[in-house]
């Protein structure tokens, strides 16, 4: 059983997406039954990582291979790190960063569809979204979208 503590920057670490989901992985002898160094936080074992090739002269082989990654990971890391500092270090979010495809007049048209018949169901938006403008959207698109709105508007004084 893990401590509260622990417990609690394992949750921590995994919300900021911080998490190293292979901490296994990580074989460098810091990181074994040692407080400080933990294999779970990424940013830590990365840092790790790129320090003992800069400042202890390791190859790029042997780092990576003792902290879990592979060498391209190694020279991302390492290129992030230059130009962003540790912050470089942060998983970026990957995939598209908002609703790409429900542009205002695709929302305009679901907004319509849903005035004639408020109890459209999220399928027949979908299908009528791929008829009018020939895209193919998931239907939780379509619900977080209309959440969002409908944020957006309860929130207007």
């Amino acid at each position: 059983m893990m401590p509260a503590h622990r417990r609690t920057k394992y949750e921590s670490l995994k919300a900021n997406g911080t998490l190293n989901l292979h901490p296994d992985q990580v074989n460098e002898s810091l990181f074994q039954g040692h407080d400080f160094f933990d294999a779970h936080d990424l940013l830590q074992v990365k840092y790790e990582m790129l320090r003992r090739v800069q400042a202890e002269g390791w190859s790029v082989t042997q780092a990576a291979h003792a902290f879990g990654f592979s060498r391209l990971s190694f020279y991302h890391a390492f290129h992030a790190f230059e130009q962003e500092g540790l912050g470089g270090l942060v998983p970026k979010k990957r995939g598209p960063k908002a609703a790409h495809k429900l542009s205002s007049e695709v929302m305009a048209f679901v907004q319509q569809l849903i005035e004639k018949t408020p109890q459209v169901n999220t399928q027949t938006l979908v299908d009528g979204i791929k008829r009018r403008f020939g895209l193919s959207v998931h239907p939780r698109s379509i619900e977080r979208a209309l959440k969002r709105e409908k944020k957006k508007r309860s929130e207007r004084p």
